[in-house]
């Protein structure tokens, strides 16, 4: 089935609260990667304020898969047993994860995808991922003057990565100059970035910027730089995350981040998953927009917290 596409542009109608008369969902449940990553805390504190819009006494259960997949086929596993109105799922593994999507609409559960696709989800709200990528690939291509040699960090086995790489790849096409690295994966950690870019300095003659796929990696990559190669190498992410936003107020190798807008996302889901529910015509993917945060224009960022888009360069 072909899934219509929304792009949030600007304030549109699904920040609009629901007609009086539509009957709010009486129980939520939450499977994302990692409760203890900002990104999921913003994502789900939308999605419950949403849920409360609808009907204040809905009963929400929000849990923490810990990017493991066994984990969350078990927690998918007791959500459908708690039969839920909806089930907001950030799958750890785009399609591994499409067993336990069949099974929960089997039980007539909806299921909308959030922050990755769901191959099955009955919806899905996630940022312009591919644009994440371009923004952030481009801007790192123009630092470098065109010519260099640029690294791109992958992550997890999720669409959100894989759509990142495709947009930062359809950027640097337009920088012949530019020789693209395939880096190690940086199992979306601090740990796993600093790890997978040490390999690579050791593999690479030269390495003159990073593409990381999440902030996370990057702050790690940042840490992998010896002394003298931190002052020259540029690197550019995507989250827009509160600790990228203090690695920016400094001076130091991260130079960009393309800021996804998790409070959002978790919002739009709910707000998606109740139109589904109401059997309302309705596109079912919905891309939130990106936009890219640097030194220049860090003062003016609302930060993942806000319920709104950030204005920016897009």
């Amino acid at each position: 089935m072909r899934l219509a596409t929304v792009i949030l542009a600007s304030l549109p109608l699904f920040l609009a609260c629901p007609p009086a008369q539509a009957i709010g969902p009486q129980r939520i449940g939450i499977t994302v990667g990692a409760l203890d990553n900002p990104f999921y805390q913003a994502l789900t504190r939308g999605a419950i304020q949403a849920a409360h819009s609808l009907n204040p006494s809905v009963q929400v259960t929000s849990l923490s898969a810990n990017f493991n997949l066994p984990r969350q086929r078990e927690q998918m596993r007791q959500l459908i047993e708690q039969k839920p109105d909806l089930i907001l799922l950030g799958a750890v593994d785009s399609r591994a994860i499409a067993p336990q999507v069949r099974a929960a609409r089997a039980a007539g559960i909806v299921v909308v995808a959030v922050d990755v696709d769901a191959p099955g989800a009955d919806g899905t709200v996630k940022s312009d991922n591919r644009q994440a990528g371009e923004i952030s690939c481009r801007h790192l291509a123009q630092q470098l003057r065109g010519k260099g040699a640029l690294l791109i960090q992958g992550g997890p086995p999720v669409s959100s990565v894989s759509d990142r790489i495709a947009g930062c790849r359809a950027a640097l096409a337009a920088f012949p100059g530019i020789r693209v690295l395939n880096g190690v994966n940086g199992q979306s950690s601090s740990l796993g970035g600093q790890r997978a870019l040490q390999s690579d300095l050791a593999r690479f003659a030269a390495i003159d910027a990073v593409f990381a796929t999440n902030d996370r990696q990057a702050l790690g990559c940042a840490k992998a730089l010896p002394p003298q190669e931190s002052g020259r190498v540029r690197i550019a992410s995507v989250d827009g995350s509160p600790d990228i936003e203090r690695a920016l107020r400094l001076p130091g190798p991260i130079i960009a981040s393309a800021s996804q807008s998790p409070y959002l996302i978790g919002r739009e889901a709910v707000l998606l998953g109740q139109r589904l529910r109401q059997g309302q015509q309705t596109a079912r993917m919905v891309l939130v927009p990106v936009t890219l945060v640097t030194r220049d224009n860090l003062a003016a960022y609302r930060g993942w917290q806000s319920p709104l888009p950030s204005a920016g360069s897009r």
